[in-house]
Order: structure tokens, then sequence, then C-alpha cells
């Protein structure tokens, strides 16, 4: 099946860097380009894409603002913040907007479209580095419903990175089933997204943020 996106980015050139390397992948599709978040919430509202790549300094609505637009009108569609600069706390912003993770606009092109397609899976993108940073930026919500001990372990699956396929595998369970139980989680711990939820589970220590991984610096753009 199409992974249908739509790039948000104020920068012309970039949306059409964007596209060159996007359309060489034949599970992924193009379906409309913003110039600013109030476009890109337009957009996502009218094509309902599996994906938004979001630029997170636009002009008329910014990035952060289109991104918890998206994710209250249109919870099926995730969101993949872009950023030059791993430390902006911009990006902080978009992880509590509901962004399930972020790339860096240096990315390698395979290794954008690998994170597309996992965004899209309902894969949480954060690298150990990443994560360690977001964790102390981003506090854990101060009262939280106790998880039963299934949702205990899908939160610790999905915070491993894993699909809902992977997890439903896992557990062998019905992917519908594992949707269920990450809704309730959701719910429980008060956040917007799965990579909130992840976060909640590092700062827990239900799991550990992992080794630090080596930064690939060739450009996408």
């Amino acid at each position: 099946m199409t992974i249908r996106i739509v790039i948000a980015d104020d920068h012309s050139v970039v949306r059409q860097g964007l596209r060159m390397f996007l359309r060489l992948d034949p599970d992924l599709e193009v379906v409309g380009e913003a110039g600013d978040g109030a476009e890109a919430l337009r957009l996502a509202k009218q094509f309902q894409p599996d994906v938004v790549l979001m630029d997170l300094l636009m002009p008329v609505m910014d990035g952060i603002a289109a991104t918890a637009a998206i994710r209250r009108e249109l919870p099926e569609t995730e969101v993949l913040a872009l950023t030059s600069v791993l430390e902006d706390a911009s990006v902080v912003g978009a992880v509590r907007a509901g962004a399930i993770g972020y790339l860096l606009k240096d990315t390698q092109a395979d290794a954008l479209c690998r994170a597309i397609k996992a965004a899209a899976a309902g894969q949480v993108q954060l690298t150990p580095r990443a994560a360690a940073r977001l964790v102390q930026a981003v506090s854990a919500p101060e009262s939280v419903e106790e998880l039963t001990d299934r949702e205990t372990e899908v939160l610790q699956l999905l915070a491993q990175g894993q699909a809902n396929k992977q997890i439903a595998r896992s557990l062998n369970i019905a992917e519908k089933t594992v949707k269920t139980h990450v809704s309730n989680i959701l719910s429980k711990l008060g956040v917007q997204s799965r990579t909130q939820a992840t976060l909640y589970a590092i700062r827990s220590g239900l799991v550990s943020p992992g080794p630090s991984e080596r930064q690939d610096r060739t450009s996408i753009l």
C-alpha cells in the first residue's frame, strides 16, 4: 500500500529536493506541498495523508501549532518534524504537540524513506541521543492512571520502536487489539502521541534509551 505524504516547508527548494528523493521510492507518494503551517493543516484535511513532513519554523502558522492541530483533528495522520539542529527547543515543542518523532535535515535519503515508512506504521522515531535529551526536556505526567500488565507490555514494546504489527506478533494478539491498548495507554498517561508515551516509559525506567548511535551526516537536500 502506498504511503501518502504532505511536505510542509517554507523553502521551495527544500520541498523540491524532498519530492525528488521521495519519488524514487515506489512505496511513497507526495500528495501535497505546503509553504506554511496553515496550508499544511488545510492540505492534511483535504488529502488525509499517512504522514506529514513538518518544518518547524514557518510563517502564518508555525510547525508546532500545525502539528498540534493536525494531531487533534486527524489522529490517523502521523507528523514527522524536520529540523536543522538537534538541540533546537522547537523539537521539544513538536513532540509535545504530538509529533511521532523528528528528522534532521541532513538525514540520508534512504534513511528518510525508512523513517517515513516507520512513522506510517506507528513506530516512534527517536535516536538514543535524541531520546536522552528529550527525556530531560519533556516532563512526565504528574498523575497517571495505573496501566494494566498488558498495557505495560505494549508500552515497553512501543518504546523499543516496534510498530503495531510487530507488537501484535510479539504478544500473539490481534493488531486491532494493539491499537486499542495504545489508545488506552495514551489516555491514561494523558499524552498526545506514542513519542510522549515512549519518553514516559524511558523516564519511568520501563525501557532504556540505549547506547549512542553514529549520526550519518549525508545530506538529503
